[in-house]
């Protein structure tokens, strides 16, 4: 080969060698930049979309135990740039103490930003409890709210266990020490002071209930009697403010709180939010991630069961069993 020849043929090559270093260097960076992207959605909450002016949407479904991401989540979006927040509501209750430290984290978030709940299907006991925290509720014709009601339950084996001839023996410190426990008839002392722990909870949420909506106590005795009502209802009822969904949360918004027209409306998810729902709840996510939706609810409905029976103590929750 003459030496011109060979000459730009080397040439050639190393512009070649270039041009492959240069995509493999750029493949293995989009790769990498996918990698994390998968991680932040499958594992968190991706907060690129905190320094731009948006709305933020919070979803509250399930059962609702105040749970520390969830707290954390609300503490991230006070603390973002964004301009109002819509707190989608899809739950029958939960804990009635996990339900006040979400209504507090929601009335300490629209102490800066203004918040609009989205009733989907129910927003019932503790749910309702969270979309009291927020500045207006708004609500399907056909969603169901109210549940205004506090729940103490536990199982009691006595007859079983003197069916099949057995006695659980107890010592303890004093009559009321661990009662009610399953295992024993319930005394009218024992069940005195369930009473009383029921009632003062209940008194705590009516009196939620009366100041957050303004009510008069003829109105407020009109729906605190455990039942629920549709979003029909809950407008005349003065338990919901308009009827709609998002479209009309975002109006409200841009109406009445002087939020920009035409911004983005982004998810903040919280972050490990299926971890404490166990192998069913981290699945369901998922499957969720990977677009499978009928698949993900249905795991994250066994979760919710699977966890629903382990609460103890004190709920407001309304039929968490007949839910999807």
């Amino acid at each position: 080969m003459p030496a011109p020849l060979f000459s730009d043929y080397l040439v050639e090559r190393r512009l070649l060698r270039r041009k492959l270093s240069f995509w493999r260097v750029a493949a293995f960076g989009v790769a990498i930049i996918g990698v994390l992207a998968a991680g932040l959605r499958l594992f968190g909450t991706d907060q690129t979309s905190s320094f731009t002016p948006h709305i933020a949407k919070l979803s509250i479904s399930g059962l609702i135990t105040g749970s520390s991401q969830t707290l954390k989540t609300i503490q991230d979006i006070e603390e973002s740039q964004a301009a109002a927040v819509l707190i989608s509501i899809n739950s029958p209750g939960g804990t009635t103490s996990g339900s006040e430290r979400l209504f507090d984290a929601i009335r300490r978030l629209s102490a800066k930003k203004p918040t609009v709940a989205v009733v989907g299907d129910l927003a019932a006991s503790g749910g309702y409890v969270a979309a009291l925290g927020a500045d207006q509720i708004v609500a399907q014709g056909n969603s169901l709210v109210g549940s205004i009601g506090v729940l103490f339950q536990f199982p009691n084996f006595t007859k079983l266990l003197d069916t099949v001839g057995v006695n659980v023996e107890t010592v303890k410190s004093s009559p009321l020490k661990a009662s009610p426990n399953g295992f024993e008839p319930t005394t009218p002392e024992a069940r005195a002071a369930l009473a009383s722990l029921v009632e003062d909870s209940y008194a705590w949420f009516k009196t939620l209930v009366k100041e957050r909506r303004a009510m008069t106590d003829q109105q407020l005795a009109a729906v605190v009697d455990g039942r629920v009502f549709t979003g029909r209802q809950g407008v005349d009822l003065h338990l919901v403010d308009r009827l709609g969904g998002e479209r009309e949360a975002i109006a409200w918004l841009e109406q009445e709180k002087s939020v920009k027209k035409g911004l983005p409306v982004r998810d903040w998810k919280p972050k490990g939010a299926w971890s404490g729902l166990g192998i069913l709840g981290f699945s369901a996510h998922v499957a969720d991630t990977l677009g499978f939706g009928g698949l993900s609810r249905t795991l994250a409905h066994g979760a919710e069961l699977a966890q629903v029976r382990m609460l103890d103590g004190l709920v407001s929750i309304w039929q968490i069993e007949s839910t999807n």
